[in-house]
């Protein structure tokens, strides 16, 4: 069934609770919920439709929703296919409907659905769809995350519907309906936008302002929970995530062990941290989820990367990890190195290569390098480089 989120304005989003990967590559213990929405009015609107994976029970809320009546316009905010499966099965049940999205979405359209031909309008920055005592005013945000990105604002409802923007992964029936319902939006949110928009910070910068420029009483996204109650935490957190700030004080350290001797100094370290007054959170890349350690890389400004040596370079756990942070434009860090390797050790040299690709990156003195177990010779250097980060 819909929901009544305010006069004129249902929500007829659906809850996935069988997917496992989102985007096939992000696990979703809690599921996953596609939003979509309805505006009723002289004229009524759709805004966007879901994944095809949940066709029958969004097709039972349209319906349910609308009462009887057709709807006029379907608006695109974003064409991936989460959020456009049943773009074309809207064209075909209702052939008058007219498609709203960015001229570059339109582009798209027939990528997506061929021989496409239903009714279509494109707007551009600062464009109003007028539906009686409601409006959508339209604003561009190309790569917040893909090209054809655009968001809507409701001055009626002081709505905005804000795309894959304010997102988070977690299906509604799990983490609560409405923002303040989930207990720990940030952290589900956090692991979204540095996964799916972390590398597209100057966009969602340039995003920001623009919202700036509206009385905004919430915020509708695709993904997630409705927004209304402290609108300035999540603006807040916004502002820290897109601008690669810290959000978080502390030293996050992770390890890529393979026999055990590496880990076995990372824990040690993060002893000698602690002792030091330092929060410190510590991840086995080898086990752990990839995203959870990118999200944590992005929360705190100082990171120890402790890898064996591997092949003449460095464990391909520790590799994959810098590689998913350059992908998603990692920068302003301070990183403190620990390598191990017993005749030859290259880990240091290797992962010192992958952040030089990286912006404003600081490595701290000393580099610790190991031979294949610590021993307390060791000891020294790693209470040097506890000193420096703390």
């Amino acid at each position: 069934m819909y929901r009544q989120i305010a006069e004129g304005l249902k929500y007829i989003g659906v809850d996935d609770l069988d997917l496992d990967l989102f985007e096939s590559q992000y696990e979703v213990p809690e599921g996953m919920v596609y939003n979509s929405y309805l505006i009723e009015d002289e004229k009524i609107a759709v805004l966007d439709t879901v994944d095809i994976r949940v066709e029958r029970a969004w097709k039972d809320n349209l319906l349910a929703a609308l009462g009887g009546r057709k709807p006029d316009y379907l608006v695109v905010h974003h064409l991936e296919p989460d959020h456009s499966g049943l773009i074309a099965w809207m064209v075909a049940e209702y052939p008058d409907i007219e498609v709203v999205a960015s001229a570059k979405a339109l582009s798209f359209l027939g990528q997506f659905f061929e021989g496409f031909t239903g009714r279509t309008r494109a707007v551009k920055e600062g464009d109003e769809l007028s539906l009686g005592t409601h409006s959508l005013r339209f604003v561009m945000a190309p790569m917040v995350h893909w090209p054809e990105v655009m968001v809507s604002y409701d001055p009626t409802l002081k709505t905005v519907f804000s795309a894959d923007a304010f997102g988070k992964f977690g299906a509604l029936g799990t983490c609560g309906f409405y923002g303040d319902e989930d207990t720990d939006w940030a952290c589900e949110a956090r692991r979204y936008y540095f996964n799916i928009c972390g590398k597209y910070g100057l966009p969602v910068q340039t995003l920001l302002k623009k919202l700036a420029a509206w009385d905004v009483a919430r915020i509708c996204p695709l993904h997630g929970p409705i927004l209304q109650s402290g609108l300035e935490e999540y603006l807040r957190l916004y502002q820290i995530w897109s601008s690669y700030g810290v959000e978080s004080e502390g030293v996050f350290i992770a390890h890529a062990s393979i026999h055990g001797g590496t880990a076995a100094a990372a824990d040690c370290l993060a002893e000698l941290l602690e002792k030091r007054g330092v929060k410190v959170v510590v991840s086995d890349l080898c086990r752990c989820d990839m995203a959870e350690a990118v999200e944590d890389a992005f929360r705190y400004g100082k990171v120890v990367l402790a890898a064996a040596s591997y092949d003449g370079g460095v464990f391909p756990p520790m590799f994959e990890f810098l590689h998913h942070l350059q992908d998603k434009a990692w920068q302003k860090r301070t990183v403190g190195l620990v390598e191990n390797g017993t005749w030859a050790p290259s880990a240091a040299r290797v992962m010192c290569e992958q952040l030089s690709a990286m912006k404003d990156v600081t490595i701290v003195e000393p580099v610790v390098t190991l031979r294949s177990r610590m021993q307390g010779k060791d000891l020294p250097a790693l209470e040097a480089l506890a000193d420096a980060l703390a």
